[in-house]
């Protein structure tokens, strides 16, 4: 029979890169994605010309800042979960020696 008086050991620290990664590259999926079915109902120049008429913006550059933001919105939907999702006992109590 487990012994559930004693303190468990909490799983090792995920490395770095493994941690970025783990929020970039499906945000970077979502935001390709997003940018794809937004531009296919709705062109940059049109848009531009909407919100700032006087801005000289082109078409390849309305497609590079929605992208961007379609990819700041989904890296920041990741990384809230990131951090909702992180083991309590590593945050919450020191880990037992050794």
């Amino acid at each position: 029979m487990p012994d559930y008086t004693a303190p468990r050991l909490d799983h090792p620290p995920r490395p770095m890169a493994q941690r970025v990664g783990a929020i970039l590259w499906p945000s970077f999926f979502t935001a390709c994605i997003c940018t794809m079915v937004f531009f296919a109902h709705l062109d940059p120049l049109e848009l531009r010309d909407l919100t700032f008429p006087g801005l000289p913006l082109t078409r390849a550059l309305g497609y590079s800042i929605g992208f961007f933001m379609f990819w700041l919105a989904a890296a920041a939907s990741s990384l809230f979960t990131w951090i909702l999702l992180r083991p309590p006992s590593r945050f919450n109590k020191p880990l037992p020696p050794g």
